[in-house]
């Protein structure tokens, strides 16, 4: 099994978690959404697994390419 790195493709601030560590999600499945001049931005995850880690909270700022959260493939 492999721990894929999920990252942020823009500077902006988390608006919202949509998965807790444990989580069996599809490839495609809404991980957790950005908010970013003032659009929302779904983060989706990139295979089908288990969500490993959420490395972001609600209201944390991230930046582009910050790896927000890791699923076991």
């Amino acid at each position: 099994m492999a721990l894929v790195e999920v990252e942020s493709e823009v500077t902006g601030t988390v608006w919202k978690v949509e998965t807790a560590v444990g989580d069996v999600v599809e490839e495609g499945d809404v991980l957790l959404i950005l908010e970013s001049m003032k659009m929302e931005i779904p983060v989706e995850s990139p295979v089908s697994g288990t969500v490993a880690d959420l490395l972001v909270q609600p209201e944390d700022p991230v930046r582009e390419d910050q790896v927000l959260a890791l699923v076991e493939a």
